[in-house]
């Protein structure tokens, strides 16, 4: 768990949030503090650095943009790092650092590391490194689409296997029923059809365009159209960087004979002295830039109808078989493929039909074994999650897994849901339709203890999510989530001194005044800071020798028993 967690969170100017950087680390941390002092919004910049949808009344009163800033640790996510590498993301030390920026206006950019993301690549990130609780919002395992992933990873390797398979197997299926589909068209209008095959692979091939020709094209064009305009502004450049009389070199070049006199009278200006000569280098570097762009420039009227006619040749290709020079070279692919199957007299609609009629075979039965071992462990996942519930003060309550049919997949021919009953003799409906938040608090724990070093994103974080809790449910509900921990990152907002008692690392969020206007302040509490802070939770703002009593009796409880449960 180490190896996939969030580090850091840097927020500045968020709502009341002028900078806050909350460290964090492996465990359980949670985080308290007065209603109001910015607890909820340091949880609700996670979410918008991770995709969350942003709005321009989060940025602070008077500042012109406000950003949140997360480094996360994904060196044991597959999922996580599959996913940066798909998108060219390099994360050579496991460690990524994941932006997001709002202005005043309302505008949003991303980043992750430091190249440019769109929110939805956010989105799909975030949901590999974070799952946030609160008291009506569940994310995936409120789910019902993401039940049947959450099942199989809890099953194992022999359900994972199976699902690999399925997913080869059903692609094969997708395969062969396209090039099925391909030879019966083609056979249709044989000959038509090779010939159009045949004219659109000779048009590409005798263009040839290349990924990126137009934008190169089109930088081409606009430079040669505008050789005498740039000449005159290079040589305007060059002139004041070097060549005329109190040009920029001549100028930094006195400077530096002046500074380097000042250094022998004043040796503490050497530095400052090396700056200018730094400075100098920079100077003679941009001059010699300059000079040699002039030097490439050239009125050539030849070349500039050259890469007119080019572009035109390009456009014409691209506007008869794609929207773009990517479009028109896997539609050559495409129509190459085409043209050798209708050419090769070995192949037949008898031999194609063959081919996919055996790849459904295949798939259908890897579905059916899937589907067997999905049925097979369904009693024992629930009977796991039952257990955990009753450990929870909910001895009635029923969790059920409905294994329904759906279409053909990658992930086999199941649907699947979990369903759940609080007490004993009432019908168990979609999880998705609980109402109450104290229910619903101890069956997302149930089920997460249930999967946990199975299934699930790294990092967990329960906003209020023991709210309706108290006495000996809220004193259980801490133990589950410091359970939690032994698998997960635990990140919780709490009322619940239970809770704060059992976690490893304790954060105080407080509002301060600061220059007249209200802060937020994050403080890490440890010893009688931390006695206080859970004695003020169990008794408010007066604090007298048996609530300070309780709090040290909660923090010396630790995976134990405690009066507080019996």
């Amino acid at each position: 768990m180490n190896g996939a967690m969030v580090v850091q969170l840097i927020v500045e100017n968020i709502a009341i949030i002028e900078r806050s950087e909350l460290n964090l680390g492996p465990g359980f941390t949670v985080l308290t503090g007065e209603t109001g002092a910015g607890k909820s919004l340091l949880i609700d910049s996670i979410g918008l650095a991770l995709g969350d949808r942003a709005d321009s009344t989060l940025v602070r009163t008077g500042a012109s943009r406000g950003s949140v800033a997360a480094d996360v640790e994904i060196s044991s996510n597959p999922h996580a790092l599959e996913y940066c590498l798909s998108l060219g993301i390099d994360v050579r030390n496991g460690r990524l650092r994941i932006a997001r920026d709002v202005s005043a206006e309302g505008r949003s950019s991303c980043r992750i590391g430091e190249r440019p993301a769109s929110v939805s690549v956010l989105k799909t990130l975030g949901g590999f490194l974070v799952d946030l609780h609160g008291q009506h919002d569940h994310q995936q395992l409120l789910n019902s689409e993401s039940h049947l992933l959450t099942y199989d990873l809890w099953i194992g390797s022999e359900a994972m296997a199976l699902r690999e398979r399925c997913d080869n197997e059903f692609r094969e299926v997708e395969a062969t029923k396209h090039r099925l589909t391909q030879f019966r068209r083609g056979q249709r209008d044989r000959d038509f059809r090779i010939q159009r095959l045949q004219t659109q692979i000779e048009e590409t091939r005798a263009v040839n365009p290349r990924l990126g020709e137009l934008a190169e094209l089109e930088s081409q064009i606009a430079r040669l159209q505008h050789v005498e305009q740039l000449r005159d502004l290079a040589t305007r450049a060059h002139e004041l960087l070097s060549a005329g009389e109190g040009s920029a070199l001549e100028k930094a070049q006195l400077a530096l004979q002046h500074m380097d006199s000042g250094v022998r009278l004043d040796p503490a200006l050497e530095e400052d002295a090396e700056a200018l000569r730094s400075a100098l280098y920079g100077l003679e570097d941009a001059s010699t830039l300059v000079r040699e762009y002039l030097g490439r420039l050239d009125d050539d009227p030849d070349a500039l109808q050259l890469a007119r006619d080019r572009r035109e040749e390009v456009v014409r290709l691209v506007r008869k078989y794609g929207d773009s020079e990517i479009a028109v070279l896997e539609g050559l692919t495409e129509a190459t493929a085409e043209l050798e199957l209708l050419e090769n007299g070995d192949i037949s609609a008898e031999s194609l039909e063959h081919d996919f009629a055996v790849a459904e075979a295949a798939f259908a039965r890897t579905a059916q074994q899937l589907t067997a071992t999905r049925r097979a462990n369904a009693e024992a996942f629930s009977l796991q999650v039952e257990r955990e519930l009753g450990e929870l003060a909910m001895p009635g309550a029923v969790l059920q897994v409905a294994i329904g049919s759906k279409p053909p997949g990658p992930d086999g021919v199941d649907s699947l849901e979990f369903l759940f009953s609080a007490n004993t003799g009432e019908a168990a409906k979609p999880l998705a339709r609980i109402a109450s938040g104290g229910e619903v608090s101890r069956v997302m724990l149930a089920m997460k203890v249930a999967l946990a070093g199975r299934a699930g994103v790294p990092t967990l974080i329960f906003d209020e999510a023991d709210t309706g809790l108290s006495g000996r449910a809220a004193a259980l509900v801490a133990r589950k989530m410091r359970q939690l921990s032994d698998h997960y990152q635990v990140i919780a907002i709490s009322h619940l001194p239970q809770l704060a008692g059992l976690a490893t690392r304790h954060l105080r969020i407080e509002k301060v005044e600061q220059a007249g206007r209200v802060v937020t302040r994050v403080v890490e509490l440890d010893g009688e800071e931390r006695v206080r802070e859970i004695a003020r939770m169990l008794a408010g703002e007066e604090i007298g020798d048996s609530a300070l009593a309780n709090a040290r009796e909660l923090l010396g409880w630790v995976g134990g028993r405690s009066s507080l449960v019996s």
